[in-house]
């Protein structure tokens, strides 16, 4: 008997270590204690906002809000107010987790290769973004030992069908790369106490008409969905803060037919 129940044990471990890496990239199983000086981070708000970004900023704050769907031109700091309002919520606990979510198609063609084995090294080409923004938005060190901790995950698209996020903030990012199914599946994983930021450029999008993005952002803009506190943004080159000449950039692109 012992010795059945020994090599049991001994299977056990080692289905444990074979663990798929993605579960332990999805792991949500940290909670913050009460003073948690990991999430005591100071927070640096470099841009000055233009009042539609203050109001999605706002928005995206309060807890009556659920989702906030933006699109806008490139350097309209849409992830970078994602991240910020991100942030914020766990600085202040409101959270137990950030979750980020790319999608890892660049075209119509292109995919991130077999698993297992390095998920995050595969992944993080497209992780650059948040990391820039937490580096913006923290102070050194902050950023890379709250990813560390696990208060940060950066996951692919085709990786979230079967989850539930709950106690997150879910950072949808580059959301016009993404199919209606992939935004669909993102979307029906929402849990308890969560709150989605789906940001985009409908203008930008690699993947051309297979794009969901400006469809599902048409679905959300109605008087029904803001009294789910479901909320839609247009930003504009007005919005743009990034430079001057890139607002006249965007503004002459615009005319391109």
């Amino acid at each position: 008997y012992m010795s059945k129940t020994t090599t049991t044990r001994k299977r056990v471990k080692s289905v444990k270590k074979r663990v798929n890496l993605v579960d332990s990239v999805l792991d949500r199983t940290v909670e913050p204690p009460v003073n948690n000086w990991d999430l005591d981070f100071k927070i640096n708000e470099e841009y000055k906002l233009t009042p539609k970004q203050v109001e999605f900023l706002v928005k995206a704050l309060q807890k009556n809000t659920r989702m906030c769907m933006v699109d806008g031109p490139a350097g309209t700091a849409k992830t970078y107010l994602a991240v910020l309002a991100a942030l914020k919520m766990l600085n202040r606990k409101q959270i137990d987790n950030v979750i980020y979510i790319r999608s890892i198609v660049e075209s119509a063609s292109r995919s991130m290769g077999a698993l297992p084995g390095e998920l995050e090294e595969k992944f993080a080409p497209w992780s650059m973004p948040l990391i820039d923004k937490l580096e913006e938005i923290t102070t050194a060190g902050a950023g890379s030992n709250l990813m560390n901790k696990g208060y940060i995950k950066c996951i692919p698209v085709n990786f979230t069908r079967g989850l539930t996020f709950k106690n997150s903030c879910v950072i949808i990012d580059e959301a016009q790369n993404m199919t209606n199914s992939e935004l669909t599946t993102i979307l029906t994983r929402f849990g308890e106490n969560s709150k989605y930021l789906v940001v985009g450029d409908s203008y930008q999008a690699d993947i051309g008409v297979k794009s969901g993005f400006k469809k599902i952002c048409k679905a959300f803009e109605t008087p029904s969905s803001t009294e789910w506190g479901i909320n839609s943004f247009k930003f504009t080159g007005d919005d743009i803060v990034r430079s001057d000449v890139l607002r006249f950039i965007i503004g002459r692109l615009s005319t391109v037919k």
